[in-house]
């Protein structure tokens, strides 16, 4: 395949708003749309086409060649349209390769359906930050977002250390390092020790891998800078966990303790199907850290009290449990009844207050909010 014929694929995937693009032997080229794969009327891969895709894409890239690997990450650029994030890994001695779909602009809390207060939290000056969900979830799209909050409203110096560089900011009010895990640097606690020297105010880390990188990451936070990282946990409480987990029995009290003098902010995000079915929203889960909430990080025995801090600090902290937030998105007929159900974190309390409040069928929806949708999973779309 040679590239004029890549990127023509490619390009199809960012026009019609795809989030991965996937190309494996034996198949059709796939597209993800809003958690779907739909298939691409192309023709069926072989292993000689993939291999070509893996070489093509490299040659492009800051890896310049293949050379031997089992797996391997890296960015590609259609310049002035669109940048993807790349997996390429073995299967079966084949390369089956994913693409993640990354926009060159970066939207807006409100584009993105976002809550407000997201723009509060990115004006810390000293702590820890965290974005956290799934795979495919929006945390790097979150992440970009409140770092062009930071970038459009304050001067200050902002290092980025990213495997691979995803979203690329233009300085406007903050001047910006972006360093790639790789090519620029060896590792992220690498990047992250290297960063204290470079004079930052907030250093962004990509995603927290290992106990190391929390540790540098907390030594930042302690020594007067704004970390923002990511993490692939569920919710608030799981990520506490998850950190503290990393590292061994004896040293987790400790940990704990630090988080607990670090931590300023946890965001968990879940990406739901909306009403209409043709597209997604994200219910989020916001923790914003106040005395009470330090003293159940401190205790393990505690953290299964922090949704109920999250619940009571709703009005005054602008916080909010995934529940909470799944019951707006319903009663702004947004999502469906039973969408909000499957995605809750306690679907029989989500029931009952349903119930309590007399909503157990959907609000009607509008005549413009049909629920017919551009394509479905079966649906092949042509080239």
């Amino acid at each position: 395949m040679d590239k004029e014929k890549l990127n023509r694929l490619l390009l199809l995937g960012s026009e019609k708003g795809a989030s991965d693009i996937h190309f494996q032997v034996g198949h059709l080229p796939l597209y993800r749309f809003n958690g779907e794969l739909v298939q691409l009327k192309y023709k069926v891969l072989t292993a000689d086409d993939t291999a070509a895709i893996a070489r093509q894409l490299a040659a492009e890239s800051s890896i310049g060649e293949l050379g031997e690997f089992k797996e391997i990450d890296f960015a590609y650029e259609l310049p002035d349209e669109s940048r993807f994030r790349v997996n390429i890994c073995r299967e079966r001695r084949f390369y089956n390769i994913v693409l993640r779909v990354i926009p060159l602009s970066i939207e807006s809390f409100e584009a993105l359906n976002l809550p407000s207060v997201l723009a509060d939290v990115c004006q810390i000056r000293r702590g820890l930050v965290l974005v956290t969900g799934p795979t495919g979830m929006g945390k790097s799209t979150t992440l970009a977002t409140m770092l062009q909050q930071v970038n459009q409203t304050r001067k200050c110096k902002l290092v980025t250390i990213e495997d691979p560089l995803e979203f690329i900011f233009k300085p406007d009010q903050s001047i910006i390092t972006q360093r790639e895990i790789g090519t620029d640097t060896d590792s992220f606690s690498d990047a992250l020790r290297a960063a204290l020297r470079q004079d930052p105010d907030v250093i962004m880390v990509g995603e927290i891998r290992d106990a190391m990188t929390v540790d540098t990451a907390l030594k930042a936070a302690e020594t007067g800078h704004a970390v923002f990282s990511s993490i692939h946990t569920s919710d608030v409480v799981t990520t506490l966990r998850r950190i503290v987990s990393l590292f061994p029995t004896d040293e987790q009290s400790l940990v704990m303790e630090r988080l607990a003098d670090n931590v300023k902010a946890i965001v968990s995000l879940r990406l739901l199907p909306n009403k209409k079915r043709d597209g997604r929203v994200p219910a989020v889960e916001i923790m914003r850290t106040t005395r009470s909430i330090r003293e159940c990080i401190r205790d393990q025995n505690r953290t299964h009290e922090i949704v109920d801090h999250i619940c009571r600090g709703r009005e005054h902290m602008q916080m909010q449990s995934f529940d909470q937030h799944l019951l707006d998105l319903y009663r702004a007929n947004k999502i469906a009844r039973d969408t909000a159900i499957d995605g809750a974190s306690n679907p029989q309390d989500l029931i009952t207050e349903l119930a309590l409040s007399g909503e157990s069928e959907d609000p009607g929806m509008a005549e413009s909010d049909s629920l017919d949708v551009d394509y479905d999973a079966s649906t092949r779309f042509e080239a």
